[in-house]
């Protein structure tokens, strides 16, 4: 992982304030937009996107959206063709979905969320392309981040967005888009001088860059280890550094979702009576669905992302995080982890753990055994 200086990087709360800063910069695009996302719903906040890049073809600006097809298997087709009547290029990546088959390249998902505007201004991040209120249960808004990224970094996460297009669009037999130099070069913003790297997790060339992001920073961590995670099933190795940090006076703090979605998040609980009994605190985000993926560490290091911290991420879905080294972008995304944890999280007493929820703690054991037999079926161990 290499991190670069010269950028500058604001941190987005939720869709409240990333689809203003997406709608903003397509409407200011003049070569080509680039849309990679898990979730697009034909919502208000999905219309309002595709409204945007719409505007952005009649002006010449050539569009081209990716977008996963189990995760967006909701899209109506029509929509669709709308977008692609419009003049948008959307390719569909692994349309083929298959819930009761353990095939690897069926469960290989295109996970990250980035965004690519002229090559002068990305974002990424957790965010999909739905509204924050469209939750289970209209229990909402739901929590999540994203970053708006400007400067040195900018080549770096655009020749990703385009490697991959052109990859699929060879698969789809789809014509290769043709690529006009931009009017310049990304700004250098030498006065912030904003450390970051863009990580990327794929099944190839680099199959645990992220993990290893992770890992050599919690192994480095000196006071605080924060993070906040949607889906955390960690493997051994992640939870041994966890552990490790804590018995060596590293505060730890996990904010995890309170919601539980599907059965197979039962298997976090499994973590909790080791991790309590190390000192580590647990905290469940319980006031609405919360789907972060980002952590602080020392309040130096940062990390914003699409990557959760269980098998599916770590081991089988593209991936994108942008890690940041910078005392007050930190400090910032430290400050809004704080503030959920006061607002809406309860924090687990692992007196009252050990001793009570018995049938969550035999559920949890169930789900863990489940996730176990998936990753043996599908060739994985936990040893990772």
């Amino acid at each position: 992982m290499h991190f670069i200086s010269g950028n500058h990087i604001q941190l987005l709360r939720n869709g409240v304030e990333y689809f203003p800063a997406l709608e903003h910069a397509f409407d200011h695009a003049q070569h080509h937009i680039y849309l990679q996302t898990y979730i697009y719903e034909a919502d208000q906040v999905g219309r309002r996107i595709g409204d945007a890049m719409m505007r952005a073809v009649n002006r010449g600006v050539s569009v081209y959206v990716l977008i996963d097809g189990f995760g967006s298997k909701t899209l109506p087709q029509a929509y669709i063709e709308s977008l692609r009547a419009a003049g948008i290029n959307v390719m569909i990546y692994r349309q083929k979905i298959s819930p009761w088959t353990f095939k690897k390249n069926r469960l290989r998902r295109l996970h990250q969320k980035v965004v690519v505007v002229d090559d002068l201004v990305a974002f990424v991040g957790g965010i999909n392309i739905i509204d924050d209120h469209n939750v289970p249960h209209q229990t909402a808004p739901r929590i999540d981040y994203a970053v708006r990224i400007q400067g040195a970094l900018l080549p770096v996460i655009a020749n990703s967005v385009k490697k991959l297009w052109q990859h699929l669009a060879w698969l789809h037999f789809h014509s290769k888009p043709t690529f006009s130099p931009t009017p310049r070069t990304p700004t250098h913003y030498a006065k912030e001088s904003i450390k970051a790297a863009f990580v990327t997790r794929d099944n190839i060339l680099h199959r645990r860059d992220i993990e290893a992001a992770y890992l050599k920073a919690i192994h480095s961590a000196k006071h605080e280890i924060m993070i906040a995670n949607a889906y955390f099933i960690p493997g051994r190795r992640f939870r041994k550094a966890l552990i490790s940090a804590a018995k060596r006076g590293v505060k730890v703090k996990l904010l995890l979702q309170g919601r539980k979605e599907y059965f197979l998040m039962f298997a976090t609980h499994a973590f909790y009576q080791v991790f309590l009994k190390n000192g580590i605190d647990i905290y469940e985000y319980r006031k609405s669905f919360m789907h972060s993926k980002v952590a602080v560490i020392d309040q130096e290091w940062a990390t914003v992302g699409s990557s959760n911290i269980d098998p599916f991420s770590l081991f089988l879905a593209r991936e994108a995080n942008i890690f940041v080294k910078d005392k007050h972008f930190s400090a910032t995304l430290h400050q809004d982890i704080a503030i959920a944890i006061n607002d809406g999280a309860h924090q687990i007493n692992a007196n009252e753990w050990s001793k009570g929820n018995t049938a969550k703690r035999l559920l949890s054991w169930v789900a863990y055994g489940l996730v176990r037999l998936f990753l043996g079926v599908i060739g994985y161990t936990d040893k990772h």
